[in-house]
């Protein structure tokens, strides 16, 4: 890996795995039944399913920032990451297209859907995808055993 790519990556796990665990922190200071609200706004799963996403999406995001952080296991957190984001973000541009004025539930309650938290979002993607494609591109380094 080059120089600037070692930077890029040290970068962009610093940020998503911020925003991660910013995010989970968020949602884990408010009762769960607040986030399931907001999940439940959307308009798109049953209410076993909105209720399983509100108790654990907040610990999941938890547990792949730490993983960005610390780096281990960075393609797999980063193609996690890059994953949830795409579908967070498929669904915040649906939501926003059928005129919904709900709240976004990006980080806990009290953001509504906007333009502004579509930019984020989008943002946020490109960054997790550039660092999926980084950490694939990445030359393994030889086990010590090889």
């Amino acid at each position: 890996m080059t120089s600037w790519q070692s930077k890029l990556t040290l970068a962009l796990r610093i940020l998503l795995g911020a925003v991660f665990i910013y995010a989970a922190w968020t949602k884990l200071q408010q009762p769960w039944a607040l986030f399931a609200l907001s999940i439940d706004a959307y308009g798109l799963l049953p209410e076993a399913a909105v209720i399983a996403v509100a108790r654990t999406l907040p610990w999941v995001e938890l547990f792949l920032g730490l993983l960005l952080l610390s780096g281990w296991f960075l393609r797999i957190s980063a193609a996690a990451v890059s994953a949830i984001l795409l579908l967070f973000f498929a669904v915040m541009v649906r939501s926003y297209l059928k005129g919904l004025q709900i709240d976004c539930g990006c980080f806990g309650v009290g953001e509504a859907l906007s333009v502004r938290t579509l930019a984020r979002d989008g943002a946020l993607l490109g960054a997790s995808l550039a660092l999926t494609a980084v950490a694939f591109r990445a030359r393994r380094r030889p086990s010590p055993a090889a």
